[in-house]
């Protein structure tokens, strides 16, 4: 990785091709104004430092235009090239005149093959707080807040006439219906297989399941964990960018982080005692298989001693020149294999 403090170029490090557009909504208790563009400068104007701005940017393909936003919002260098960084932790940074947020929302793989398992994928958003702004960067186009801006056009609970700060709680509300919506499938995903593995059906594919929700129930943890330690900087009494009056709607948000962070916990809990169950239950079948055999092999040892016994090339062996011998040595043979496979079921050893 190269050092981006010796460096003024931006670079975008996703793999999102989406086209840089941007949709302001402006807005107070009594109006609201939307407007679309593919430059900055087409939404400029629209701006209003007596109003709220809430500036939605999809794609960040173009960084002369993200950098056009940063510069206008007072925004530094560093937390720009965080915002181009699409894989950047997670983290709330406060700085002297906004707030920077930045998360992961995940969805599933629409365009996978049939045969294919199930697949996370995630794109980063970041949200910056201001005196009268709300910036929200994704990497693609989506309709992730599309509930918000109608809630906006209709003034749901009075959205427009409550701070900035409100529109942020809201917007965090909705990540945390992403994280809830997610790790909820994992886990009932993860009871299913319990449940499966309990009955100790021959799934040869269940160990495949256990890795593919493995690696999903990762992606998470690596995306949320940080939260836990990050969100109490909303909280703080000292932060001026968050009102008292919506501190109750932030405390809401974080109970919606502590089910996640307890959700998670349930889910590494139940992987870690998914994996000895499979572990166990193939052990269950090896030794049935072994046993089995053994069983097998118990009944033959009989009657290759006693091939074994008329295999000998000795002169007198007195039944070899009887007229039954032939048909008495497969009559024993026979009856000997039936005496020690009822003996075994007696015993239930098989």
């Amino acid at each position: 990785m190269k050092n981006n403090l010796l460096s003024e170029k931006l670079i975008y490090t996703g793999d999102s091709v989406t086209p840089t557009h941007l949709h302001l909504c402006t807005y107070n208790s009594t109006e609201i104004q939307e407007v679309s563009g593919d430059t900055f400068q087409a939404v400029k104007n629209t701006l209003n430092n007596e109003k709220i701005n809430w500036l939605q940017v999809h794609g960040m393909k173009n960084t002369e235009t993200i950098r056009e936003i940063c510069s206008h919002f007072e925004i530094d260098f560093l937390v720009l090239q965080d915002i181009l960084n699409a894989d950047h932790p997670t983290k709330i940074e406060e700085h002297d005149n906004h707030i920077v947020l930045i998360a992961k929302i995940f969805y599933p793989n629409e365009h996978k093959e049939e045969d294919e398992l199930d697949e996370l994928l995630q794109q980063q958003v970041c949200l910056v707080l201001g005196n009268n702004y709300v910036l929200a960067f994704l990497e693609k186009e989506t309709d992730f807040f599309d509930d918000v801006n109608t809630a906006l056009r209709n003034d749901v609970l009075k959205i427009r006439s409550r701070p900035n700060d409100y529109l942020l709680s809201v917007l965090l509300n909705s990540i945390m219906g992403n994280y809830i919506s997610i790790i909820s499938s994992i886990d009932d995903a993860l009871e299913d297989l319990e449940e499966e593995l309990l009955t100790i059906t021959n799934g040869n594919d269940i160990g495949i399941q256990i890795q593919a929700l493995r690696r999903q129930y990762m992606l998470m943890k690596k995306a949320i964990l940080p939260l836990k330690e990050q969100y109490v900087k909303l909280l703080r009494a000292d932060n001026q960018l968050i009102h008292k009056v919506n501190r109750a709607f932030f405390n809401d948000v974080n109970d919606h982080l502590q089910f996640v962070l307890q959700t998670i916990e349930i889910c590494r809990e139940t992987l870690s005692s998914l994996v000895d169950l499979y572990i166990s239950n193939n052990d269950l079948r090896m030794n049935d298989i072994m046993k089995r055999l053994t069983v097998v092999s118990t009944i033959f040892i009989p009657l290759t001693f006693l091939v074994g016994v008329w295999g000998m090339n000795y002169k007198w062996m007195p039944e070899l020149d009887w007229q039954y011998g032939y048909l008495f040595a497969w009559v024993l043979m026979v009856v000997i294999g039936i005496v020690v496979y009822l003996y075994f079921r007696i015993k239930k050893w098989y």
